[in-house]
């Protein structure tokens, strides 16, 4: 007769079984706890608990099985502890071809590639999965070639190792090797067909991706949800209005629409992208549940309409629904505020992300690089940019262009030594945000370097925007001349916008010779430039050349050009207060034309006189300067006086060039009053504080 047991002694008779058998790879599994649930409860602990105490349960498991050490060893490369998991393998007695690719998909996780390139070579069987590993860690790297040699190497090809290397090429940017592969492949699946549609949506041709994929659908292949994610992408992107309701359509006759998240957010995507917000809000509200993508997708939208107080408004929504925002959710909230110029509502966003743990993330950071640099804090720019942990090139890039815009040209240098020292390679933006920095401090040495060495490296290819901004230099410098045959020295022909800048560097120094020649380039690529014929009749009034400012204004009158308007504004809780040269409209109009004449007296005690070259009307000397004293800068910065705290930084907005009188004044605004005021032009940021201004006068 057969004994029975209680509950207790079985536990017992179990704990001493496999206290027995800790540390034996060679005994087989205990009778009472089998492989399956051993994977059950390793996994259970490597999803609750840390990587040691999943370790320490591991160790517990009496002869564990290959499948086992495997699970182990993926958690130890997914957490970049590479010698644990290389330790573990080796230990391993019998390992299988899983085991195998674990490692090596693992050692290339963890950047190690002449590792897993030793262990592809040393495994004494080898799959398709296997080869396709190492091919996929070859394009990842960017080593193109190498990856092809592998690939046709590989004794057989499954369908997946055929669509790795399409997506491969696609991801380094050689689509068209990628349409070639595609089409001699001798099977195609839907994941096919989407790589290549998504590879070329990425690479700039969307129109071509949208052929695809109506190739695709005639081919009879089921649409996935992702490849009609990939297909309305593409409608966003090349502007395919009636390509993208027809897609909807399929989409709502395979059901994916209300459940979906990935393809609802692309819907919201496309309508937002062809200017139909009202169709985006549509779907929106179709959702049945409605998740951080399709919330985040509503308020990319509208930021990509302009209409950044609605984006803001539904990301609020969401946070007060318990939606937790991610990193997209984020960057398109951080790029509303910038495009509101609104830094007090990007603080709360700021201190939102780091509560999130997101701060740091490379989006995240970056926008906020952007948002304050781009407000006027480049000071917490900077900071921001310090916490991202894994700076891209765009990080970079950002702060770089950022310091330049701000006249900050030795951190620019610094930051750009420092990148090199990252080993993160520049690339065009970064030689646009450079010779900017060198533009507005007047470090033209510098700039003619980067510009020689720069021309120089195969990896980049110097751009009209490259040649505008070493003219820029130059002409900023007084080296017109140089400047000029530059321009003509172009190996591409150069753009009314080349020929603009020369021509602003001549109003700079009075060369009515040069502006002259380069106005005449403007108006016979460009006849109704308006900037052009401003900025020629400027020079002309400078020059009391009266008679050909009425020339100018006539053929303006006649040509129905018609002259952008100077105007500032200051944003102060959320709104924006604009204002036009000798502008009355204000409700507190009376309050800044007194503050102002104050300012005026506080002005002529300091020395200060009108520079009347400014005035651009023949007029009086009384009414120059009366009319000099109410530019649309000086009435925002009046109105920030008055409306904001004492001692507080003032951040004024301009959309033209801040002229020559008023960024004098300002100096010394800014002394009167002890303030730091802050004016962004077309140019430039310009810091005022204490007399001075932070361009050195270089703008």
């Amino acid at each position: 007769m057969n004994p029975t047991y209680s509950f207790q002694s079985l536990f017992t008779l179990r704990f001493i079984v496999t206290s027995a058998a800790i540390g034996n790879w060679r005994r087989p599994f205990s009778a009472v706890a089998t492989t399956a649930s051993y994977k059950h409860a390793l996994t259970h602990r490597l999803n609750t608990q840390t990587l040691q105490e999943a370790r320490a349960f591991f160790d517990q498991i009496p002869s564990p099985h290959v499948t086992l050490a495997t699970i182990m060893i993926s958690a130890y490369t997914h957490h970049h502890m590479l010698p644990e998991a290389l330790d573990l393998f080796r230990k391993i007695p019998s390992k299988d071809v899983i085991s195998w690719n674990s490692m090596i998909k693992g050692c290339i996780h963890c950047g190690e590639f002449v590792t897993a390139r030793k262990l592809f070579d040393e495994m004494p069987h080898r799959n398709v999965v296997s080869w396709t590993i190492l091919v996929v860690g070859l394009l990842r790297l960017g080593r193109v070639e190498e990856a092809e040699e592998l690939f046709w190497a590989m004794p057989n090809r499954d369908v997946a190792a055929w669509n790795a290397m399409v997506h491969g090429y696609c991801s380094n940017g050689r689509v068209e090797d990628a349409m070639r592969l595609f089409y001699r492949m001798p099977f195609k699946d839907v994941i096919s067909w989407t790589s290549m549609i998504g590879g070329l949506d990425q690479n700039g041709k969307s129109d071509e991706a949208l052929v695809l994929f109506k190739e695709m659908v005639c081919s009879g292949i089921k649409l996935s949800a992702n490849s009609l994610a990939c297909g309305l992408a593409a409608a966003a992107k090349a502007l395919a209005f009636r390509t993208g309701v027809q897609i909807h359509s399929c989409v709502l006759k395979l059901g994916y629409c209300c459940f979906d998240e990935f393809v609802t957010a692309s819907l919201i995507t496309f309508y937002a992208s062809c200017k139909q917000m009202e169709a985006a809000c549509n779907v929106f509200e179709e959702v049945v549940q409605r998740n951080v993508v399709v919330w985040t997708a509503l308020v990319t939208g509208y930021g990509l309409n302009d209409k950044h107080r609605e984006a803001l408004k539904v990301f609020r929504e969401m946070m007060r629904m318990s939606v937790i925002p991610n990193e997209s959710s984020f960057t398109s909230a951080l790029n509303s505020c910038c495009g509101l110029e609104d830094v007090e509502r990007g603080k709360e966003f700021h201190a939102a992300a780091i509560k999130m743990g997101l701060e740091s993330s490379v989006y995240v950071g970056g926008s906020l690089v952007v948002m304050y640099s781009k407000c006027g804090y480049i000071g917490d720019a900077i900071f921001a940019f310090k916490r991202i942990n894994e700076k891209s090139i765009v990080s970079w890039n950002s702060v770089i262009v950022g310091c330049a815009q701000h006249g900050c040209g030795m951190w620019t240098l610094t930051l750009f030594s420092q990148m090199l020292r990252e080993r993160v390679h520049p690339d065009e933006i970064t030689l646009t945000g450079l010779l900017s920095a060198c533009s507005h401090s007047g470090m033209l040495r510098k700039a003619r370097c980067f510009f020689r060495y720069f021309g120089q490296k195969r990896s980049i290819t110097l751009t009209v925007e490259h040649y505008a901004c070493m003219v820029d230099v130059l002409g900023r410098c007084g080296e017109l001349e140089e400047a000029e045959a530059l321009v003509t020295s172009m190996p591409m022909k150069a753009n009314s916008m080349v020929w603009l800048v020369l021509l602003s560097a001549c109003r700079m120094h009075s060369n009515l010779d040069v502006a002259e020649r380069a106005a005449r380039k403007i108006f016979e690529m460009e006849p109704n430039c308006s900037a052009a014929y401003v900025l020629l009749s400027n020079m002309y009034a400078a020059s009391n050349r009266w008679d050909e400012v009425d020339r100018i204004r006539r053929t303006m009158k006649d040509n129905r050009v018609v002259k952008q308007p100077g105007s500032s504004w200051i944003t102060l809780n959320g709104l924006r207060h604009e204002f036009l040269s000798a502008d009355r409209s204000h409700p507190l109009t009376e309050k800044i034309y007194q503050k102002l004449d104050w300012l005026g007296v506080k002005l002529k005690e300091l020395g200060y006189v009108p520079d009347q070259q400014f005035a651009l009307h023949d007029v009086e000397v009384e009414q120059k300067e009366e009319t000099l004293s109410y530019h649309s800068e000086r009435l925002a910065i009046a109105f920030g006086l008055l409306s904001t705290v004492e001692g507080s930084t003032i951040t004024v907005m301009k959309n033209l060039r801040v002229c020559g009188d008023c960024h004098n004044a300002i100096k010394l605004m800014a002394k009167i009053v002890d303030r730091e005021i802050i004016v962004r032009d077309t140019s430039r940021f310009h810091h005022f504080k204490n007399g001075l201004c932070s361009c050195g006068d270089h703008w």
